[in-house]
């Protein structure tokens, strides 16, 4: 099984709108072949609280107003540290840049295949590489 158009369509219009937002290391995953809750994962980072929620914020409103989907289930408001948007067909986990290098879930999905996105969310690569060595941490999460 592969993601469906719609989770397709769902995640290339998040990660523009997450890039739009200056969010860092956007990497989308087709994960349908090995969940059944959802066909795809977009993963984005940002340097500080108010950025993660203003990220979130934008994929929300942009998805609602262009595609008329709106998210089942939102948590991680309060803190504002690692913010999830559950749309069934697509997950979208918005990340401070330190929990992003902590939890790596790049490593859970690196058997998955990478889905294509705008050409200006593929430019944000590599930010959580530079975070992690800057503030002591390795780009899979270990702290040095």
């Amino acid at each position: 099984m592969t993601a469906t158009d719609r989770s397709i369509e769902l995640i290339t219009a998040a990660a523009q709108a997450a890039a739009d937002r200056l969010a860092h290391d956007i990497i989308a995953y087709d994960v349908s072949d090995v969940l059944s809750i959802t066909d795809a994962f977009l993963l984005a980072s940002a340097p500080n609280d108010r950025q993660v929620k203003s990220i979130a914020e934008e994929v929300e409103e942009r998805l609602n107003k262009e595609l008329g989907a709106k998210p089942v289930r939102r948590e991680g408001d309060r803190d504002a540290r690692w913010i999830l948007l559950d749309y069934v067909d697509i997950v979208v986990h918005v990340q401070h840049s330190e929990e992003r290098v902590f939890y790596a879930l790049e490593r859970l999905w690196k058997d998955c295949p990478e889905l294509p996105l705008p050409e200006d969310a593929v430019k944000t690569r590599g930010k959580a590489a530079e975070h992690a060595q800057l503030h002591g941490g390795t780009e899979d999460g270990e702290l040095s």
